[in-house]
């Protein structure tokens, strides 16, 4: 009885198999590497602009108002000297006060940033994405992969449809600017 269990399970599994195979010759992939499109492609190239501008604009911002206490820090210091205790006291809150404005400063703009990233490479999947499977659908693809999320670690480069997507996308976004 249990050989012929046994027996059954392995005849069972070789058909399982042979059929897996079969259908593997029919399987059509392509994989799409968005950190690529990011890279190359017109509209990746000004999202990567647009985040630039912001970052550095909020930099400037930074910048200035360090400028500031430092300014405010060495007149203290010179002041120090003339000054009674308690106006050094009142000084010294004071000045702590604007350090505690420029650290939340910079952590409201490093969000800040960081928010205006994710939204304009979200906006840029979307559209890629869809990109993506117009072309899955016309080329009858069965399966798309982005390269990263996958964590492919190898494929033929012949499966790698990301030039193609760039064209298209390049395309797409000559027509609406």
């Amino acid at each position: 009885m249990n050989r012929t269990i046994i027996a059954l399970t392995v005849i069972a599994l070789i058909f399982g198999f042979n059929s897996t195979v079969f259908c593997a010759d029919s399987l059509t992939i392509g994989v799409v590497n968005f950190e690529k499109i990011l890279k190359e492609s017109s509209a990746g190239k000004m999202t990567q602009k647009q985040v630039k501008a912001k970052g550095n604009e909020l930099q400037q911002k930074l910048q200035d108002e360090k400028k500031q206490l430092d300014e405010m820090k060495k007149t203290f210091e010179r002041e120090s000297l003339v000054l009674s205790p308690e106006k050094q006291q009142e000084k010294k809150r004071e000045f702590g006060k604007k350090v505690n404005d420029f650290q939340k400063m910079q952590q409201a703009f490093a969000q800040q940033f960081k928010q205006l990233e994710v939204q304009l490479l979200n906006e840029m999947q979307k559209q890629v994405f869809a990109i993506a499977k117009q072309i899955g659908e016309k080329e009858e693809y069965q399966i798309i992969v982005e390269k990263k999320t996958a964590g492919i670690i190898f494929y033929q480069d012949q499966l790698d449809i990301t030039d193609q997507i760039i064209k298209q996308y390049n395309l797409k976004v000559s027509k609406t600017n």
